[in-house]
């Protein structure tokens, strides 16, 4: 057997009972849009536990710059919208997904200006209105110019500091969920859990919603912050739950180049208001790849710019904005990041390269949230709805976040019911699950040496653009690393974090080696055509020797194992 596959039950071991108990309704673990969102839904039928990884602003959805997908002017309609997801899903995406995601955009949005979000208007007071690459009309909502992310987590955190069914639990770390056994099936029961201050605790829950976002820090050049590393999906891989499409990664076109500095965000907002792409020699090269040229799918465009790197030798093009007026305006944090760089965008060119920037596969669920394992529900970045297909269409992000975040915090109203339809009983006392995991006589490697590696192997062996020899190189190392790391205990977030980054990088490229085709926002290089013999969702499963395969469906619905009809 693969050993990623047979990967350990549980990072820690722990006898249940001996740790201090907390019951709640609903248990939800991260704090990003998805997360905020699924709390507050479920709030309305019972009492939530709501977990925050670290502080409530390091999430990527307070990072988020450009905005809101969502049909709001009469001129759009949600039909164009389904289509220009579907184009950009690269005929991978399941289309009730689709369309509960965009028929859904209006009434949200109406919902959070109920709440208190502002959106920009112009000066006839309409709300203005944003073109990204991959959108056939202007219909991106935004906030403060680039802002968009920060305005939402404050109003939403605003009602869930005033929803008094909520509980927040902040510097609290996630390590696994908890199963009465551990085989495959066993249904979820609430989460183990790590706080700064009480240490180890056992919260039970009737149902447990993962919001826990992405594993943007997998890879050396990227756009996420450092909490993305993939926690939720690994919790859920070990607890039995099925991950899929982990192939796909999207890489956005325009992070900010400057040597020795964090990759910034350069919103595709910018390329909307005609900054263009530009090499060393100041020629455009993006109009001869796609009709849309900058304005392109994001995998288009940032595949066209590693190509134009290559030709040139070069580490970096140039997003040349000085054409837009009152950038500062428009854009105020970005202006403010390049400033602190000595960049004007009115004088200046700005160095970008791609980075990773939002994970298309994750947990496998239903359009309700539901996983294959009873209890458990997931939404947002760390789920597979099948909304996203093979390549997000730019800013259906947030959009995705709350629509099915909502949906999961409601749909989870069904583990209160005792003769819900899998026949679980909800935890009402503690219950004894022990894991004991034996000493291991193997080496320790060094946890910031394994980090730095495995970022960099990910970024040259599974990034833009790949080849089936790199990636066994890739899952090779990966192998070595997880025999000397994933047998070990740690007692504090870095370490369990370096081994959920090792299990879903390990995932990953044997995704990506399985899946011998080009789709989407995963290039082949040695298989560059898109093949019908892959037009399936790839499932990974722990202890199943190879992925289970799920037929793209775009007009039946999807029924997940052990879920109810």
């Amino acid at each position: 057997m693969d050993p990623i596959l047979s990967a350990r039950r549980y990072l820690i071991p722990f006898r249940g009972t001996l740790l201090p108990q907390i019951f709640t309704d609903t248990l939800v673990v991260g704090t990003g849009v998805a997360g905020l969102r699924a709390a507050l839904a479920a709030a309305q039928h019972g009492d939530v536990i709501l977990l925050c990884k670290r502080a409530y602003d390091e999430s990527s959805t307070n990072w988020a710059q450009g905005g809101v997908a969502a049909v709001v002017n009469a001129d759009d309609s949600v039909d164009a919208h389904r289509s220009d997801t579907l184009t950009a899903g690269a005929d991978f995406c399941d289309d009730r997904a689709v369309c509960t995601l965009v028929e859904n955009g209006p009434r949200v949005m109406g919902e959070l200006e109920h709440w208190g979000m502002q959106f920009d208007r112009g000066k006839n007071g309409d709300v203005e209105l944003g073109l990204e690459g991959g959108h056939s009309a202007a219909r991106i909502l935004h906030s403060n110019g680039d802002a968009t992310g920060k305005e939402l987590v404050r109003c939403l955190w605003r009602r869930v500091n005033s929803t008094p069914a909520i509980r927040v639990f902040d510097s609290c770390f996630a390590l696994d969920l908890l199963t009465p056994a551990e085989a495959p099936g066993s249904p979820c029961m609430g989460a183990i859990t790590h706080h700064h201050r009480y240490g180890l605790q056992m919260i039970w829950a009737r149902a447990t919603i993962l919001a826990t976002g992405g594993s943007g820090m997998l890879w050396r050049e990227t756009t996420n912050p450092p909490v993305a590393t993939g926690d939720g999906l690994a919790m859920a891989f070990r607890a039995g739950a099925q991950i899929a499409d982990l192939a796909f990664m999207q890489f956005h076109p325009t992070a900010l180049y400057v040597a020795g500095a964090s990759r910034a965000l350069i919103s595709e907002a910018v390329r909307g208001e005609g900054a263009s792409l530009i090499d060393r020699n100041g020629s455009r090269f993006m109009q001869s790849r796609h009709e849309r040229a900058e304005l392109a799918p994001r995998d288009v465009v940032s595949r066209g710019i590693m190509a134009r790197l290559a030709e040139t030798g070069e580490t970096y093009v140039h997003l040349d904005a000085r054409g837009i007026r009152n950038f500062a305006e428009r854009f105020p944090g970005i202006a403010t990041v390049l400033e602190k760089f000595e960049l004007d965008p009115a004088t200046d060119l700005i160095p970008v390269r791609p980075a990773a920037h939002y994970m298309i596969g994750g947990v496998r669920t239903d359009l309700d949230g539901r996983t294959n394992v009873p209890g458990l529900y997931c939404a947002g970045e760390s789920s597979c709805s099948g909304v996203n297909g093979a390549n997000r269409l730019a800013s259906n992000s947030l959009l995705e976040g709350l629509v099915f975040g909502e949906r999961a915090g409601l749909a989870c109203v069904e583990m209160r019911d005792t003769a819900n339809a899998w026949g679980v009983t909800a935890p009402s006392s503690p219950m004894q699950i022990v894991s004991s995991i034996p000493d291991s006589d193997r080496g320790m490697l060094d946890l910031e040496d394994v980090r730095s590696s495995l970022r960099s192997a990910m970024w040259r062996n599974a990034g833009i653009e790949r080849t089936g020899s790199r990636l066994r190189d890739a899952t090779e190392m990966f192998d070595f690393w997880s025999r000397y790391t994933l047998d070990k205990i740690f007692d504090d977030p870095a370490g369990w974090e370096t081994q959920n980054l090792l299990l879903i990088g390990a995932l990953i490229t044997r995704s990506a080696l399985w899946r011998e085709e080009s789709r989407g926002c995963h290039a082949r290089a040695d298989f560059p055509e898109t093949s019908d013999a892959f037009h399936a969702h790839d499932l990974w499963r722990r202890g199943d020797s190879e992925p289970t395969l799920q037929p793209v469906d775009s007009t039946e619905p999807r029924i997940i194992a052990g879920a109810p009809n």
